[in-house]
This record gives C-alpha cells, sequence and structure tokens, in this order.
C-alpha cells in the first residue's frame, strides 16, 4: 500500500520525546522529521484516504473529518505537553520525507519568525452568550401581552390602541437595550483580557446552529498568553462569570496558538466583538 507524509505541525527541536504510544491519523504512530534547525511532526497515513482525489472525497464526510480533527488534536495536544508548536492545517500531506524537508527548508524563516513569537505561550478561548432563556422569556413574554391586547382596527384610532402600541415599542426598545448592555459588557471583559495577552484574534460569533450552544454568542475571541501568567488570567474570566444576570461566560483552553499561526501577511483582528456582531458564522 502507497503510503504518504501527514504533518502535523512544526516545531524547533524537541527537549523531550513525544508521549509513548500516542497514536494519531488513521491510527499511525507519529514520528520526528528534522531539517534546517526544525522539527515536523509526521506519521504515514494512506495514500487511498490522504491523496488529492480521496481528500476532495473525504473532506465531505462528517464522520470522517471529525475523526480525522479528534486524531490531529490528539496529536497537538500532546505535543504541547513537550513544546510550543505550531500546528498546520488539518490534512497537510507530502508525498514522501522528501517533500516534508522542502517544506522545512522553503519555509524556515517564517517558521523561525512564529517558533519564537509562540514560545512558552498558549491560546485561551473566551465566549459570551446571551442566554437563550432571557430572550425566550422576552419574546413568549411580548407574544402573551399581544395576544391579550392584541386591539381592534377601531381601538387602534383610540386611547387604548394608542397605548398599546406605545407598550410595544417600549418593550422592543427594552430588548435592544438589553443587547446593547450585553454587547457592552463582552467589549469592556475583552479590553481588559487583551491587556493580560500578548495577541489577540476576533472570530466571527458562532452559528448557534453549527456549535449546538444555547444563546446568542456576542464575543468569540482568542488570547495568546504567556503560560506563567496563564493562571492569573483564568481567574479574570472566572471573576465575571457571575457579574452580569442572563450572560454567560465560558473559557477554553489552553490549546496550541491554533488562532496565532498564520504568516504575518495573513494576519487580521478587530478591536473587540462590535466588529463582528451582526452577522452569523463559526470558528
Amino acid at each position: 500500500m502507497t503510503e504518504l507524509r501527514y504533518v502535523y505541525a512544526v516545531c524547533g527541536p524537541l527537549d523531550a520525546p513525544l508521549p509513548a504510544q500516542l497514536t494519531g491519523v488513521a491510527g499511525a504512530v507519529p514520528r520526528l522529521v528534522g531539517h534546517a534547525g526544525l522539527t515536523a511532526v509526521v506519521s504515514h497515513v494512506p495514500a487511498d484516504q490522504f491523496s488529492e482525489k480521496a481528500l476532495r472525497r473525504n473532506l465531505e464526510n462528517l464522520d470522517w473529518l471529525s475523526d480525522t480533527a479528534r486524531a490531529h488534536q490528539t496529536v497537538i495536544a500532546a505535543l504541547g505537553s513537550v513544546t510550543s508548536p505550531l500546528p498546520l492545517r488539518l490534512a497537510t500531506v507530502f508525498h514522501d520525507d522528501s517533500g516534508v524537508r522542502a517544506m522545512l527548508e522553503d519555509g524556515a524563516a517564517g517558521f523561525r519568525e512564529t517558533l519564537d513569537r509562540l514560545r512558552d505561550r498558549v491560546e485561551w478561548g473566551v465566549k459570551v452568550y446571551v442566554e437563550e432563556q432571557r430572550a425566550q422569556d422576552d419574546a413568549s413574554g411580548e407574544q402573551r401581552e399581544a395576544r391579550r391586547e392584541r386591539p381592534s382596527a377601531q381601538s387602534l384610532a383610540s386611547g387604548s390602541g394608542r397605548d398599546y402600541l406605545r407598550r410595544r415599542r417600549s418593550e422592543r426598545a427594552g430588548r435592544d437595550e438589553a443587547w446593547r448592555q450585553a454587547e457592552g459588557f463582552a467589549q469592556d471583559l475583552h479590553d481588559q483580557l487583551s491587556r493580560h495577552a500578548e495577541e489577540t484574534r476576533i472570530h466571527p460569533p458562532q452559528n448557534a446552529e453549527l456549535s449546538r450552544a444555547s444563546g446568542r454568542n456576542v464575543l468569540n475571541a482568542a488570547y495568546l498568553v504567556d503560560r506563567a501568567t496563564s493562571e492569573a488570567f483564568v481567574e479574570r474570566v472566572d471573576s465575571t462569570k457571575d457579574e452580569r444576570p442572563g450572560l454567560r461566560v465560558e473559557l477554553t483552553g489552553p490549546w496550541a496558538a491554533y488562532s496565532f499561526c498564520a504568516p504575518p501577511e495573513e494576519r487580521t483582528d478587530a478591536s473587540g466583538p462590535a466588529a463582528g456582531t451582526a452577522g452569523g458564522g463559526a470558528s
């Protein structure tokens, strides 16, 4: 069977071996390919699954994609225990070791710059949601009120009709104010956390149908934080979780710095959640 080389990450020289009995994509054991003072973490994978043609097919298979992503992440997480890796994109594949070495040779300067920037740093993710139940309660209350007080055409011309419309406008204004306060809280939290991070990235708000997370996502951010100060960063996030009823703050990590691996010309950022809350998305 023809085998290809699946590359998980690029690192500097490792001071410790990979964890024993670690397996990666397609159940293969990762190994190291060194060149130009850099190390690629690779494993052998079957060509019938990872050739260019096979990948086009398999990347449409959600079960295959999920299994591959999970195995990829397992190796990256293991690397995070011995170094600060530069994770590569899912399904980065070469024909043989010489192709891997050519990648290290061609990208050596950029890899070294990024590895220096990521050294001894990890990624933390922070999301803020407006609780779904709060929005549902608002909507249900409005619907009950509308059923109870829906005016006739005649009453709309009267004072009671004007009062009804005034209440409806007031309710809408109240909901709009609640969203503004939520986004203000998210912006303030992002500003605070940014002061304790080396770099930040604002991702598009998560699409609830894809993430299956309840509530409206008003902040979806990543923070590059020194390992030495990560405990203080986590405590700062935890201290905000009960500050505002109706909002949910979620912290994930520490991760390898996936959000901060792009070369300089591809890096983007935003000043805060207001830049991304208008539309849906997932990250």
